[in-house]
């Protein structure tokens, strides 16, 4: 009896060992934005063999149902490292090096500055005042009656 426990609590523990080797349905976490595997669209497909960084080693996967993604896009844009004129759009002539230039522009110069504000209108206080500034005392009332 105790065997056969041991056995059924062995083979419920490792078969969680064995879950990894599934496939996955891959969804994107952003619409728009597609999910490349080795040049295969696998947006919302199914991909099987993706061990990931989990292992290792590294197994090829299998993705049923993507689509193949062109590594070189034929969009309607010009390249000019292409070398190849565009299709359509302003024609570019380069003046001959010998022609007539222009006036050239008058000079321009600006500058800034920052100041302080001026100081204010100087007071009986010293600048550089003591420590401890003695207030004079009223004896006639005596030190400890105040003017309230």
């Amino acid at each position: 009896m105790r065997v056969a426990a041991t056995l059924a609590i062995l083979a419920v523990m490792t078969s969680a060992a064995f879950a990894g080797g599934g496939f996955e349905i891959v969804i994107p976490g952003r619409p728009g934005v597609p999910i490349i595997i080795n040049g295969i669209d696998a947006s919302y497909a199914v991909v099987e063999g993706d061990w990931g960084l989990g292992k290792g080693t590294h197994v090829e996967p299998t993705i049923y149902g993507g689509r193949y993604i062109d590594p070189v896009p034929h969009v309607g844009h010009y390249y000019p490292s292409a070398g190849r004129m565009p299709g359509y759009g302003r024609l570019e002539i380069e003046p001959p090096a010998n022609r007539r230039l222009p006036q050239p522009a008058e000079s321009y110069h600006q500058s800034w500055s920052a100041q302080s504000a001026p100081l204010p209108a100087q007071s009986n206080v010293p600048v550089d005042p003591p420590e401890i500034i003695y207030a004079p005392q009223d004896y006639r009332r005596g030190p400890h009656n105040l003017p309230r």
